[in-house]
């Protein structure tokens, strides 16, 4: 089954000043969203391995637009999400969030060893989501707990899914809660 992206949504939020300090260097994050017909809106379906087959030619193209919009800065963490119209069902969404895609995310900026965090939903056009973001290569790197909320202008309508990729350049600007640093991982286990 090929699954045609139908529209492709970019956003880019740069971080400057927090708290009153300047930021530096900048925190930029870069969303990338495709809107897609589901093929199982309305009815149950107990296999779900075309969606899951699909997110990676999806995840090819959404992942290289979210990276370029970050250059030339390179991306230091992650996270995905799916919003399915309510005539589907959340698990849809996550046949497309498995391995398959979290594996083109990787590719798509050199390697990552750590889990991708990730959040699905069933939402209504207009909706809004927040993404959580994590270092992408120790989960445990605190500094780098992070998030971006994006609301879909018009998406999903009721038989669409939506679905996103989110990279950040650094981790939460003024961070001070301890924990590993990004410089001391060892990257043996998307650990630490």
């Amino acid at each position: 089954m090929k699954i045609k992206i139908k529209r492709v949504l970019t956003f880019l939020d740069e971080v400057r000043s927090d708290a009153g300090h300047d930021v530096s260097p900048r925190l930029r994050k870069a969303a990338a969203v495709a809107i897609l017909d589901n093929p199982f809106a309305g009815r149950f379906e107990r296999d779900l391995s075309p969606l899951t087959t699909a997110s990676e030619a999806v995840g090819r193209e959404i992942c290289a637009i979210a990276v370029q919009l970050l250059a030339p800065d390179k991306a230091v963490s992650y996270g995905k999400a799916a919003i399915v119209g309510i005539n589907g069902e959340q698990e849809h969404g996550n046949a497309m969030l498995t391995t398959v895609f979290g594996n083109v995310m990787r590719e798509a900026i050199g390697g990552g060893k750590a889990w991708i965090s990730s959040m699905t939903k069933r939402g209504s056009p207009g909706g809004s989501i927040d993404i959580p973001l994590a270092h992408k290569d120790a989960l445990y790197v605190r500094s780098h707990y992070d998030g971006m909320t994006i609301m879909l202008p018009d998406a999903p309508l009721p038989d669409e899914i939506a679905i996103i990729a989110v990279f950040a350049t650094r981790g939460r600007p003024n961070h001070r809660v301890g924990g590993l640093a990004a410089a001391d991982i060892k990257g043996e286990d998307g650990l630490v």
